[in-house]
């Protein structure tokens, strides 16, 4: 490509910061919470949602000095930040506190990661951005924290994890859709499961590769979920980010999507348009992993078949290991969907990244850096 992803300065929409060890939150938890984890003996604990010593989790540099994957501040710094120029980085910390059986818990939790993000990262750099984490077996106390953090404009997202205890579509979640689109905040839907049903239908698979295999079919009983309970028509102003699903499943799931629907819309009236075009005015697709063969033509050939230039968004997914080198944009995305999914798409989808500068502004500096015409 002519144009370089730095000359963009690119939002990068899927970072993840190390996930804070319980001993860290303590200062962030109320009394009570702060007593029930030091008398149960689980204040040394490091409450991941995903294993932290898999090999798929960070490449071996980027495993800071205390061993944990995604290393520190300045690690992150110096290898998102200032490696590709990042204008915005978006902090999607995976902790354990969506996996909570208890309510009560969970949002206690989730609260204090959200306020130990605040300091100890978006504090620390105006480039940070960062997800609403919450728990969502209890939407009432989900939307509770929603409504606290949103307060904070460098909170730009609520996040939830593709493989939770019922399908995402269900009105259980709806009160947190509410909130969502009340206070403009997408919702980012990003891998991994709380482990509370079998990530598969036919039950328990028996090695990581399974699991992490299937989260591609996992997003696709999401998003349909989503489409066929009529999510998109109460909420019309919702947009959903699936973040780390991959891409190229997407068009095959969305041509059979659409034929079933035509066959059997009657069972679904509050279903008005096509999922084809549900998804291309409502839905967002994070760029790593990109699930493609080496051949560059084949990739730019399925990225044709989305039929839309808005869907895909620029994420390093640091610091899993899912590429080399500082090949961040896979071979084969047309050069000319470079600033549409580096600064443009992002800027859209992240209305609160866009209050953070004028949009002409934006338009004159990619016109002077010969991005776009």
């Amino acid at each position: 490509m002519t144009v370089q992803l730095r000359d963009l300065g690119p939002i990068d929409c899927d970072v993840h910061p190390p996930t804070p060890r319980m001993a860290e939150l303590l200062p962030y938890l109320d009394p009570h919470w702060r007593e029930v984890m030091v008398g149960r003996g689980i204040d040394g604990l490091e409450l991941a949602s995903y294993p932290p010593g898999s090999p798929l989790t960070a490449r071996p540099e980027w495993h800071g000095p205390d061993g944990r994957p995604g290393g520190d501040l300045e690690m992150l710094k110096r290898e998102v930040l200032e490696r590709w120029g990042v204008r915005y980085a978006i902090l999607n910390c995976l902790h354990g506190a969506m996996a909570m059986f208890s309510e009560d818990m969970g949002a206690a939790l989730a609260r204090a990661v959200n306020d130990w993000i605040a300091k100890e990262w978006l504090d620390r750099d105006e480039r940070f951005r960062a997800s609403i984490l919450v728990t969502p077996r209890s939407p009432e106390l989900a939307v509770a924290e929603i409504e606290r953090r949103a307060s904070d404009p460098r909170f730009v997202q609520v996040l939830l994890l593709a493989a939770g205890e019922t399908p995402l579509g269900r009105r259980a979640h709806w009160l947190i859709y509410a909130a969502a689109e009340r206070l403009g905040l997408p919702v980012g839907i990003h891998a991994g499961s709380a482990f509370h049903q079998p990530m598969t239908s036919l039950g328990w698979p028996s090695f990581v590769v399974e699991d992490y295999v299937d989260q591609a079919t996992t997003f696709q009983h999401q998003l349909l979920s989503l489409i066929a309970e009529g999510v998109f028509t109460k909420f019309p102003r919702l947009t959903v980010v699936l973040i780390e699903s991959g891409v190229t499943w997407l068009p095959a799931f969305l041509w059979r999507a659409t034929k079933e629907w035509r066959a059997l819309r009657s069972e679904v009236p509050w279903v008005d348009r096509s999922p084809i075009e549900i998804v291309r005015d409502h839905v967002r697709l994070t760029l790593q992993p990109v699930d493609a063969p080496a051949e560059p033509e084949r990739l730019a050939a399925v990225i044709e078949e989305l039929g839309s230039d808005d869907l895909l968004l620029f994420s390093t997914d640091y610091p899993h290991w899912q590429w080399d080198g500082d090949d961040a944009l896979p071979p084969g995305l047309p050069e000319r969907l470079l600033s549409k999914v580096a600064v443009l798409n992002p800027r859209a989808t992240y209305r609160r990244l866009a209050a953070s500068e004028p949009e002409e502004s934006v338009r004159e500096e990619s016109v002077a850096r010969g991005i776009v015409s």
